[in-house]
């Protein structure tokens, strides 16, 4: 999943539930400034924010490492 698309899947996933990023930011101890720049997509957000977010969203984040030279 590239970032983009994350940052829109947790983005409709609030508005689905009707979360105000305001609430979002208190359910997560994200800052809303934060969150703000993170949906906005101008922010730089480290996995445990990302984390943070989707947990409190009542989403799973996983993780998938790929090696992309096909060697050992």
């Amino acid at each position: 999943m590239h970032f983009d698309h994350l940052v829109l899947h947790l983005k409709k996933r609030r508005e689905d539930l009707q979360v105000t990023q305001e609430t979002l930011s208190e359910l997560s101890g994200v800052g809303l400034r934060t969150l703000k720049q993170f949906e906005s997509g101008k922010g730089n957000p480290t996995l445990l924010t990302v984390s943070k977010l989707a947990q409190a969203l009542g989403l799973e984040l996983t993780f998938q490492v790929k090696n992309i030279n096909n060697t050992r």
